[in-house]
């Protein structure tokens, strides 16, 4: 007996060594994966917040020869018509983010409040997520087009369209933490001494599931970043705005893809677009690693 209680709990202490080292490997990604996240969005965020001071010259005045390469004087050279592509892009940033949290912050909105009422009330719960079923069934892409080409272009409009479509993932997220929350003593507790929904709402559900969705909001960000790029590819955005987009636009317009000047109209805006979005998906990956209960407790 005592030999088979000392194989116990020998293996009992390797599983626990090994969870303990799997548990740091994981909280060791969490930190790279938010640091990288952290760093490209501080470089977007300063780069926008600075634009004067970092853009060398004014991105409307006609600086140079059109479609100058790089050069001492403009290093990635200059658009069809003269226009400095670097400080295009240093400005571009602003609009791409103004365009990305705006979007974020209704979208969260939206999300939030559906995923709140379809999780603590059961009977409207269940119309909401048909509603939101629906929403996650239909064809994004085409339908964001549609709306963006029947409305019109302008930011406004990118980034209702973009919050309109989006909030769906949002409400189930925070629905299935609403679920939990309500199960909870102290919510029973609440009801049984009369306390009105609002008031359990608003003073003990939704502060849980506030840290839920803040990460909605990094991650949605980042997708309205690429959303607002697309659509301004396409020409459905704001053509008189210089964002990212817009520039890839004008660049897609002018005949850039056709020439050399694709390596510096083209490839630049591109690759920013690419790494904001993954800043921000990072960074969402990693808060959904550490607020998410499921994840969490897994």
């Amino acid at each position: 007996m005592s030999s088979t209680a000392e194989a116990r709990t020998a293996r009992l202490t390797r599983l626990k060594r090994k969870s303990q080292a799997t548990w740091r490997f994981r909280l060791n990604t969490t930190q790279v994966t938010a640091a990288i996240g952290l760093f490209l969005v501080f470089g977007l965020v300063f780069t926008a917040i600075f634009a004067e001071q970092l853009s060398p010259y004014d991105p409307a005045e006609r600086v140079g020869r059109p479609f100058s390469p790089p050069s001492t004087e403009h290093a990635l050279g200059t658009n069809d018509i003269g226009q400095d592509i670097l400080s295009e892009l240093i400005y571009g940033a602003r609009i791409s983010l103004l365009v990305g949290v705006t979007a974020g912050l209704v979208t969260v909105v939206i999300g939030t409040t559906i995923g709140l009422l379809a999780g603590y009330f059961s009977r409207l719960g269940q119309i909401l997520m048909r509603f939101t079923d629906i929403i996650l069934v239909l064809p994004f892409l085409p339908l964001l087009i549609i709306l963006a080409a029947y409305l019109g272009r302008s930011l406004f409009n990118t980034v209702m369209i973009i919050g309109l479509l989006v909030w769906a993932s949002t409400a189930r997220v925070i629905r299935s933490q609403v679920l939990i929350m309500a199960k909870q003593d102290y919510v029973t507790a609440a009801r049984g001494l009369g306390a009105r929904h609002q008031h359990i709402i608003v003073q003990h559900v939704l502060p849980q599931v506030m840290l839920l969705a803040v990460g909605e909001f990094v991650q949605v960000t980042g997708q309205a970043i690429l959303l607002e790029a697309s659509l301004s590819f396409l020409g459905l955005g704001d053509p008189l705005a210089k964002s990212w987009g817009t520039i890839l636009y004008w660049a897609q317009v002018r005949g850039a893809f056709l020439s050399p000047a694709w390596v510096w109209w083209v490839l630049p805006p591109g690759l920013l677009i690419s790494f904001s979005t993954l800043g921000f998906a990072l960074i969402g990956f990693a808060l959904e690693q550490v607020l998410n209960p499921r994840l969490r407790s897994r």
